[in-house]
């Protein structure tokens, strides 16, 4: 299982690479990363199960919940927000949905101002 700590240091480093990213605290202890105030990206508060959902197409959805580990996520599900499994993460992976996301919440003025960079 992945540690906050972990998940939040990746998740930052990946997003905040994408222009115009701000990072959003809630009042429920919830991170989020956003782009024109647009969340795509929250990592859940509770820091000994730490949780990360991201804003994916329902149709990706749906196949995502047929694996092991993926849920739709509490209260937003229905919007599309999945959440991942944490026991055995590939992060590039997760940068694959994580750049899907941000490009269904940034403005198309700022798609082509993205660079992917994969270490």
């Amino acid at each position: 299982m992945v540690t906050f700590e972990k998940l939040y240091e990746t998740i930052k480093a990946v997003a905040t690479r994408f222009p115009k990213v701000e990072e959003h605290v809630d009042g429920f202890g919830h991170t989020s990363f956003r782009v024109k105030d647009k969340p795509f990206v929250i990592l859940g508060e509770d820091k000994e199960h730490p949780s990360l959902s991201i804003k994916t197409l329902k149709s990706t959805q749906e196949l995502l919940i047929q694996q092991p580990g993926y849920r739709k996520s509490a209260y937003i599900g229905q919007h599309g927000w999945t959440t991942f499994p944490l026991e055995e993460v590939d992060w590039d992976e997760v940068a694959d949905y994580l750049l899907e996301a941000y490009y269904r919440a940034a403005p198309k003025r700022l798609h082509e101002q993205v660079q992917i960079n994969r270490k």
